[in-house]
């Protein structure tokens, strides 16, 4: 099957979306927690989190366009932070349902049954339940004007995760931790570790 530029454009919305988002593969999903100004806190999972560098430790996410209020985005341009809360099989459904469309007085915590934490010094909420917390702070916004989202920057303050999860390499136990990964706007998967090869080299024999 050949799907060409025509055939995307004249594509319904919905199957248009589904197919974008699974173009990449399974994706990590995350919650992002916010608080706004008057303290009420947010919930949204998100699958465009992904890995910048290193020194320091940056991740980026993608937002959609903010043609609507994106309270995600509003909280993170007020307070500047936010965290990025694993989801597993145990929350899946809890997490899932934060991508309704709730008011912006209403909690997402309070509205799915999540339990919301906090870590001191830090303002954003974090969900009990998931098993990795990263504490993250702004430091820049970079708008994407071919379709008008934003790129999220933040540097990764703090990590909080089970002692055995974390190998000695620094490598994450996803499996261990029970982290999902996701496609489209409703699958979901399990992370499972099939190999782990050694640092490729070229090899000058073979070429």
């Amino acid at each position: 099957m050949l799907i060409s530029t025509e055939n995307l454009e004249a594509m319904a919305k919905l199957p248009r979306v589904q197919l974008a988002t699974s173009l990449p593969g399974p994706k990590p999903i995350c919650l992002v927690g916010t608080r706004s100004t008057t303290g009420v806190s947010n919930l949204a999972p998100f699958s465009s989190v992904t890995h910048l560098g290193s020194n320091p430790i940056l991740l980026g996410m993608v937002t959609r366009p903010d043609t609507v209020d994106r309270h995600t985005l509003k909280n993170i341009l007020m307070m500047r932070e936010w965290s990025l809360n694993h989801v597993t099989s145990e929350i899946l459904e809890k997490a899932h349902q934060c991508s309704a469309r709730y008011p912006s007085e209403i909690s997402e915590f309070k509205a799915t049954g999540l339990t919301e934490t906090h870590h001191p010094n830090f303002e954003a909420p974090f969900v009990t339940e998931s098993p990795l917390h990263i504490g993250l702070t702004l430091e820049e916004i970079i708008d994407i004007p071919s379709n008008n989202t934003k790129l999220i920057v933040g540097r990764v303050k703090f990590i909080n995760l089970p002692n055995h999860t974390l190998d000695e390499d620094g490598s994450l136990d996803l499996p261990k931790l029970g982290t999902v990964a996701s496609t489209a706007l409703d699958t979901y998967f399990s992370i499972h570790k099939i190999a782990r090869l050694p640092y490729a080299k070229a090899n000058p024999a073979s070429s």
